[in-house]
């Protein structure tokens, strides 16, 4: 590991004045030590039914053994790769707008859901997350036994 500083100089939100900003730390040299490989972030569509909370995304080209989806808590997790099936030199490149590599995206959710009765799937690029929200509305009458 080579130990870097970093200064970096920007203006101030609220005047004119420039701010001096310094980042001490400790950075891999490597490349495949991961920390230059950039990761993308998938972009989602979260919206709610009466019963369920759905999370759609665009993944085309990235098969469903190379997407991890996981829940901990109230925040939901979808990570993959999409892998780019031949190499092309850059310099041929007119366009390169599509993203190649690893992504994630993690999202809060905003009601409790029944993880037990998550489903997902994918359908023509597109990938369907659907999660059953759990009913905290509903009062259960509790009797009470006279021993």
């Amino acid at each position: 590991m080579a130990n870097s500083k970093f200064k970096s100089l920007f203006k101030s939100a609220d005047s004119d004045k420039e701010v001096d900003l310094e980042v001490q730390g400790s950075l891999p040299k490597e490349k495949d030590e991961g920390w230059l490989e950039s990761e993308g972030q998938l972009t989602i569509d979260v919206y709610q039914t009466p019963q369920e909370i759905i999370i759609k995304s665009a993944v085309a080209g990235v098969r469903p053994e190379d997407i991890d989806i996981s829940i901990v808590n109230d925040m939901v997790t979808i990570k993959g790769q999409r892998s780019q099936e031949e190499t092309v030199k850059s310099d041929d490149y007119f366009y390169q707008e599509c993203y190649w590599g690893r992504f994630s995206r993690s999202v809060i959710l905003p009601v409790e859901v029944d993880s037990d009765r998550i489903n997902a799937s994918l359908r023509n690029g597109i990938l369907t997350i659907r999660m059953p929200k759990l009913d905290k509305a509903k009062i259960k009458k509790i009797k009470i036994k006279s021993e």
